[in-house]
């Protein structure tokens, strides 16, 4: 819900935790301070700030604060004084500078992306707590040696910047589990091997819209001169907070046939936007999210709806599923980068089809860091299966139901990233269930 100036000027909105003002805002309000006794959640994006004044330092119950699309030029250092603060949001601004010591000691959850922000400071690695962190899209040209103490940090996302080189301690964390590192000049290039079509745009008739993602519109449209309803998703063309969505589409195509992935059936040519697009198979309405995105306070982990069960049986399906789409994507040097439930499809027999390559990225499977780049993603194939596992039926959660899941699940998010099983070893493990 956005507020009005008004009403916050009124005292009307005394006692409230949320504050959410889009007004065209040229500097920060000082009757936000009135809130200072209960703001938790300050919103302040779509607006043309560029700089904070100190007296917000007196929010001292502020966890979140968003500033997307604003003028900021530098990360304001007040912030590093406001005790609570967890979450930060500077998405497409225009960021240069992001000074050393500016994080408030609390920091879990960073954004960053679509700015011109060419250092990170070596401070980040006092970001004990840091569990999330998105710096795609800027001019970045190295990660600072000292990122290697932030051993919480769970999801990474650092495409699109000018990295020279991606260090072995990245891959070496003992919590990571998500990242996105395509489109930096160090990414692997890597040919699309699959012949795949162009069909003209006007031979389709768009219908409805199905869903909109970080990186493009998927919309149900009729092929006309082949008589069939497919799915077609056209990319935005713009940086998204995974990556480049040319690499989306490279990659989807790359990824070849697979049960359990969704087909790509073809490109569009002649938009009449000169936008990129993929013709796929439509997928049955009778497939659903498997889970929803990570919430604020979940911040890495996915949730799911009260109703959502799954007994032994489903959930054996769709670990084995997993695994042996994810096994033919790293044996191509594919990086999915956000392997979570909210990105697979589910129908009620439990078939499975893994979707979103948003955060996929090329690498080179004869490189030293290969082996390792592939059990950062077994961690997050481990989070699935405690949170499949977290959904059970209570009356069947048994000993022997949980010894050998648990067994699996500590294998795979072992803190030592080499001694994780790759994905054909865990189908292996799985046969025997």
């Amino acid at each position: 819900m956005t507020h009005t100036l008004e009403e916050l000027k009124s005292g009307s909105l005394i006692g409230s935790k949320r504050l959410k003002l889009a007004c065209d805002l040229k500097q920060f309000p000082n009757e936000i301070l009135s809130l200072s006794e209960t703001l938790e959640i300050l919103d302040l994006s779509d607006n043309q700030l560029s700089e904070l004044p100190d007296s917000i330092s007196k929010l001292k119950y502020l966890k979140i604060i968003f500033f997307e699309r604003n003028q900021f030029t530098e990360f304001p250092l007040i912030l590093k004084e406001l005790p609570l603060l967890n979450m930060i949001g500077f998405k497409s601004n225009q960021l240069k500078t992001v000074p050393e010591n500016a994080f408030p000691p609390m920091l879990k959850w960073l954004i960053l992306t679509n700015n011109k922000i060419k250092k990170i400071p070596k401070s980040i690695g006092d970001c004990v707590h840091l569990q999330k962190c998105t710096i795609a899209g800027n001019q970045i040209e190295e990660l600072p040696s000292e990122m290697s103490n932030c051993v919480n940090l769970e999801l990474l996302r650092i495409s699109a910047n000018n990295l020279k080189s991606i260090p072995n301690w990245l891959f070496e964390l003992p919590k990571l589990s998500w990242i996105a590192f395509g489109g930096n000049p160090i990414s692997h290039q890597t040919k699309t091997t699959t012949n795949i079509d162009s069909f003209d745009w006007n031979d389709f008739s768009i219908k409805e819209i199905l869903g909109e993602g970080a990186s493009g519109l998927i919309s149900k449209a009729s092929w006309k001169s082949k008589k069939e309803e497919v799915a077609i998703k056209v990319f935005k063309g713009s940086m998204t907070s995974d990556g480049l969505p040319e690499d989306e589409m490279e990659i989807s195509i790359s990824s070849g046939f697979h049960e359990n992935l969704i087909q790509i059936l073809g490109k569009v040519k002649n938009h009449p936007n000169n936008k990129s697009g993929l013709i796929m198979k439509l997928i049955s309405p009778t497939y659903l999210n498997l889970g929803n995105p990570p919430s604020l306070e979940t911040c890495t982990r996915d949730v799911f709806d009260k109703k959502t069960v799954f007994n032994e049986k489903e959930i054996l399906k769709i670990a084995k599923s997993i695994a042996s789409v994810s096994a033919q994507l790293h044996g191509k040097g594919i990086n999915h980068g956000d392997l979570y439930a909210h990105n697979i499809l589910i129908n009620e027999t439990a078939d499975c089809l893994f979707g979103d390559f948003g955060a996929a990225s090329f690498y080179d499977v004869n490189s030293n860091l290969s082996q390792n780049i592939e059990r950062v993603e077994i961690r997050a194939f481990g989070c699935l299966l405690e949170d499949l596992l977290s959904v059970a039926p209570v009356n069947e959660r048994n000993n022997q139901f949980l010894k050998k899941w648990q067994k699996l699940i500590a294998d795979c998010t072992a803190s030592e990233v080499k001694l994780r099983p790759s994905f054909h070893q865990i189908i292996e493990e799985l046969n025997t269930f």
